[in-house]
């Protein structure tokens, strides 16, 4: 029997509901705040991520999915959506539109790595990026995204966790200070780290092997090597997130995972049943060098990114259903074959007229066509007979009250649009 590859995963039934649902509210989300979606190759030039996401990520050295095409192009499977969503904004020139440029994205993401709850090898993510401001308001206004969705979804206990990775200069002096601490701790590192010591010793901060190891709780802080402009920029993010009444922790250590972060960066989490010190639900931070490092013009950026798969599992977690049922408006059936023709016709003028309608395809008795009705759990039910088309009458029960009706064709929307608005 065929079966899907490992780490990937069908959507359908009650989950299909829900991602549906989620799709949606984001996208009502996204309108308030004025963001426009925008929707990259789900596969790019390898070039694109492991020149934007960074050589040294666990990202791009361990877990892409790269490929050669017939044509012997190296090409990778996108594994986030900052890298290829730069990349469109410098091919595309929307650096020339009116700044900011504000964007959200949805779609499947690729990582190999070991399948795990809420963890595939395809995912979905959500994400937003703006360009073109260095305003620490945007930064905030990005975070506020994230927690106004978790407060929206009915989540508890939401906390936003950030830090400041300063500018260029207060990240050459802090990888300086670094280095110098770490050099008599090199043998007691894990693997990971000893090749991040030289590469990207910032990194070191977010490794979870070496994290409970008393000399990595007692590392240099960022905080005493910023610049006084990376300061301000800091202190302004965190009065702003006050002003909008959203509860944030700095934590120093919180360095995220992704080499193209400057300035802010910040994990918001949730208080979640059963997932301990795994309430994360979604983070990112402030890039102010990556569209120019991706041969872009200098531009500033920001945004976050969320995996949908362990956002669903938190509202499980919750018991936080969010599964939209089906309601179907009306349900028609007739007494024979002999109405097919003027059922189908009156099914595609009530759906043409915006009713969610569903009909008989299975040719039922009118017994077990009601019991379907049930099962579908439709307002209305018309009945197609002879005496009906005869007539040009349409025969029309509640299906709750099972009161019946008999109403010309030709008022039968202004029938409907009456008793469905009083439901």
């Amino acid at each position: 029997m065929l079966q899907k590859p490992k780490g990937t995963y069908d959507i359908y039934g009650a989950d299909a509901q829900r991602v549906l649902y989620l799709k949606k509210l984001i996208n009502v989300l996204m309108e308030k705040y004025n963001y426009n979606y925008i929707q990259s190759p789900t596969f790019e030039s390898s070039e694109v991520f492991h020149r934007g996401v960074g050589e040294t990520t666990d990202i791009v050295s361990k877990e892409t999915y790269d490929f050669k095409d017939r044509g012997e192009r190296s090409l990778t499977l996108r594994p986030e959506g900052t890298a290829g969503i730069v990349r469109s904004f410098i091919e595309n020139k929307l650096y020339t539109s009116s700044m900011p440029v504000k964007l959200w994205y949805y779609g499947s993401m690729f990582r190999y790595e070991r399948p795990q709850a809420g963890r595939n090898r395809e995912f979905s993510q959500y994400g937003v990026e703006v360009f073109g401001s260095e305003s620490p308001m945007v930064d905030a206004e990005v975070i506020s995204i994230l927690v106004t969705l978790f407060r929206m979804l009915g989540l508890k206990g939401i906390k936003v966790n950030i830090n400041s990775l300063g500018d260029s200069q207060s990240r050459m002096r802090y990888r300086d200070a670094l280095v110098d601490y770490f050099k008599p701790y090199l043998d007691e590192l894990c693997d990971d780290c000893k090749n991040r010591y030289s590469k990207n010793p910032l990194r070191m901060l977010d490794c979870k092997v070496d994290q409970d190891k008393e000399f990595m709780k007692s590392a240099p802080k960022i905080s005493d090597y910023l610049t006084e402009e990376s300061k301000k920029h800091f202190e302004l993010v965190q009065k702003y997130l006050t002003a909008m009444d959203i509860d944030y922790v700095v934590d120093n250590n919180l360095v995220r995972g992704l080499d193209y972060y400057t300035h802010t960066v910040f994990e918001v989490e949730a208080d979640i049943k059963g997932f301990g010190s795994q309430n994360v639900l979604g983070a990112g931070g402030r890039y102010n060098n990556l569209v120019e490092l991706m041969e872009g013009p200098s531009t500033p950026g920001v945004g976050f990114a969320i995996g949908i798969e362990r956002l669903l599992l938190a509202l499980e977690a919750e018991d936080i259903d969010i599964c939209e049922k089906n309601l179907v408006d009306i349900y028609v059936m007739n007494l024979s074959e002999d109405e097919n023709e003027y059922m189908v016709n009156l099914v595609n003028y009530l759906r043409l007229n915006g009713y969610c309608v569903e009909m008989d395809y299975q040719g039922r008795n009118i017994k077990n066509n009601f019991k379907h009705a049930d099962k579908i759990s439709a307002r209305f039910v018309i009945i197609v007979g002879p005496d009906e088309i005869k007539k040009d009458l349409i025969t029309i029960k509640n299906n709750e009250t099972k009161e019946e009706f008999k109403v010309k064709f030709d008022e039968l929307l202004e029938f409907l649009d009456e008793k469905i608005s009083e439901d």
